[in-house]
């Protein structure tokens, strides 16, 4: 067991790793919510996103992270959670879960991604998605691919 996993000599305390993974089971719904002003005050302000296989760098801050979610999720019909399971260890949560993307045209995507967060002081500060981008953009309509490239900056 590491120290963070450790309960504090508070008898029922919560585990550092415990509170990482309540938070980031808060933040999940708050995403799937599409609830986009309460998703950014769960971010460090200098949080880093990446999707790691996608090109670019990923994107710096909660403003900019949330311009970039709402950028690709906004236009969805419905956006549906089916987590699979969540692991927590100091710092780290990690999420395997499959997002079901559907569109106004009749598409549905299924796409699995395993999603680790790493916390400093409560928040997220480091988001990186691992995932097939292909499954993304062989199976997504051509108007939300032309919508995503022209909207990022």
């Amino acid at each position: 067991m590491s120290d963070a996993d450790r309960a504090t000599p508070e008898e029922g305390a919560e585990t550092v790793s415990e509170a990482n993974r309540s938070a980031a089971a808060q933040y999940w719904a708050a995403h799937f919510a599409r609830d986009w002003e309460a998703m950014g005050t769960f971010f460090t302000d200098d949080v880093h996103y990446d999707d790691i296989g996608a090109p670019g760098d990923g994107c710096i801050g909660p403003v900019n992270l949330v311009k970039m979610l709402r950028l690709g999720l906004e236009p969805l019909d419905d956006y549906v959670h089916h987590p699979q399971r969540m692991m927590a260890e100091g710092d780290a949560v990690m999420t395997e879960h499959i997002e079901e993307w559907r569109f106004h045209t009749g598409e549905i995507l299924r796409h699995p991604y395993v999603s680790i967060f790493e916390f400093r002081d409560g928040k997220i500060s480091r988001w990186h998605d691992y995932s097939n981008i292909a499954n993304i953009t062989d199976n997504v309509p051509e108007w939300w691919l032309e919508h995503v490239s022209a909207g990022w900056e």
